[in-house]
């Protein structure tokens, strides 16, 4: 049977996969792993309103109370659990899926995503059928329902001290904005704003059918065509729940997750507010964040793909950033989650103190061309320890020394292995790849 988990909680088409019994269940394990009071948000889609009903039902029947966010980012919830002081909080979204999908994120009560070992606790609580009978309660031990109305200007009000804090505001930047008819629209707009940006915004409406559909963080056209269209000095892009943002300078030019964490890491360094003088990324990260950083004097530490992989390497070694190629990116100083609005402002104020454009900004990286090749494969797990696979994967690395990387990693959900590699030049790198994955597909 799969994992009912996956990297980023329970996620599937919406009334089929992830139906109202499984959420009323995952409502219940809230609070019978958790505790009483869960905090709840949701995306846009059209779904939402359903699986938060059977959430929020489900919390009720073990004697929890719910307390309704509304429609709301991911990583304000996340914030929001600790300022409410609640035991745990759900996000009901599918983050950058497309609109039929949906999720139910959890967090604890202090905003972090569940371990594993929790995880697994509450797959076999709903593989039971949920809560016992015996174990619900019934009469005025029942739960309620509440609304939180100000859960939304909570969470501006925070994003926005994080760089009014330091003194930083954005008056006379003008802002191109893609919220992707999702949950950012209740926010974003409105922090930008109330730090002094002239900010012009598309897909801020919705009707719960169009979250992601062709614009927002993974679709880059939308925002880059306001940016040319308004003049502005940067375009910045969320995705359905806004836990991620990408951004594009005046150019249009792409401003990727590493991108703004090697400006983020260097301006931490710089005011002395980089713990451990180290940044975390993924094994997947460009390979001119490690030159940007290395050339800072700044350590990388990367681990598995996967942000919940990032967030345990700076929780273990207490530091400041961390993030990945796909804008979802933590700043621990702020929240425990990804936070795409708060990265957002957070490399803005690095580019007013830095005096610098964003595209100026941005030049404290080259990005190395890299070329991924999908070999689809008889054993995915049998590339490890082959022969002729290590021969030529050492070759290639022979060959390009500092200069380029070799990466090969069994895809988590095919019967395929991604061989990616980077060069100082971008036909080497595809030579090498090419020559690489003819050996995977010949031995494998």
């Amino acid at each position: 049977m799969a994992r009912l988990f996956g990297t980023d909680g329970v996620r599937g088409v919406a009334n089929t996969e992830l139906t109202c019994d499984l959420a009323f269940k995952l409502g219940q394990a809230a609070v019978a792993f958790k505790g009483k009071t869960i905090l709840i948000g949701k995306d846009t889609r059209l779904s939402g309103d359903m699986l938060e009903a059977s959430v929020a039902a489900g919390v009720m029947s073990m004697g929890g109370t719910a307390l309704l966010a509304g429609i709301i980012p991911t990583p304000a919830i996340a914030l929001l659990v600790r300022e409410l002081s609640c035991d745990g909080g759900v996000v009901i979204s599918a983050s950058h899926n497309p609109p039929e999908y949906n999720g139910i994120k959890l967090f604890d009560g202090e905003g972090f995503k569940l371990p594993d070992a929790v995880e697994d606790e509450i797959e076999a609580f709903v593989a039971r059928g949920g809560a016992a009978a015996e174990d619900v309660p019934v009469g005025d031990a029942v739960g309620v329902a509440i609304p939180v109305e100000d859960a939304c200007e909570r969470y501006i009000a925070h994003a926005v001290r994080t760089v009014a804090c330091e003194g930083i505001d954005l008056a006379g930047l003008k802002v191109a904005l893609d919220v992707g008819h999702g949950a950012s629209c209740m926010t974003s707009p409105e922090a930008l704003r109330r730090l002094g940006a002239d900010v012009t915004v598309i897909n801020e409406d919705f009707d719960g059918t169009d979250i992601n559909v062709e614009c927002g963080s993974t679709h880059l056209g939308p925002v880059r065509a306001l940016v040319a269209e308004i003049g502005a000095d940067v375009g910045i892009a969320h995705d359905g729940d806004a836990d991620r943002v990408m951004m594009v300078d005046a150019q249009g030019n792409e401003i990727d997750g590493d991108v703004v964490e090697a400006v983020c890491a260097i301006d931490l360094k710089k005011r002395g507010k980089l713990s451990g003088n180290t940044a975390v990324s993924t094994v997947m990260c460009n390979l001119g964040l490690a030159h940007a950083l290395r050339d800072a004097g700044i350590e990388l530490v990367q681990t598995k793909v996967g942000d919940r992989y990032v967030l345990e390497a700076m929780r273990e070694g207490g530091f400041a950033i961390g993030g990945e190629q796909s804008g979802h990116m933590i700043f621990l100083e702020h929240n425990s989650t990804g936070d795409g609005l708060v990265t957002a402002l957070q490399f803005l104020a690095a580019c007013r103190r830095a005096g610098a454009s964003v595209e100026e900004a941005a030049a404290v990286m080259t990005r190395f061309p890299q070329t991924l090749v999908n070999v689809r494969v008889r054993d995915k797990h049998a590339v490890d320890g082959n022969e002729a696979v290590c021969a030529a994967v050492a070759a290639a690395e022979e060959a390009l020394g500092d200069s380029g990387r070799v990466l090969l990693r069994p895809s988590g959900t095919e019967p395929v292995v991604r061989v990616m590699v980077e060069a100082s030049d971008a036909a080497e790198a595809e030579r090498h790849a090419k020559a690489i994955a003819n050996v995977v597909e010949r031995e494998v």
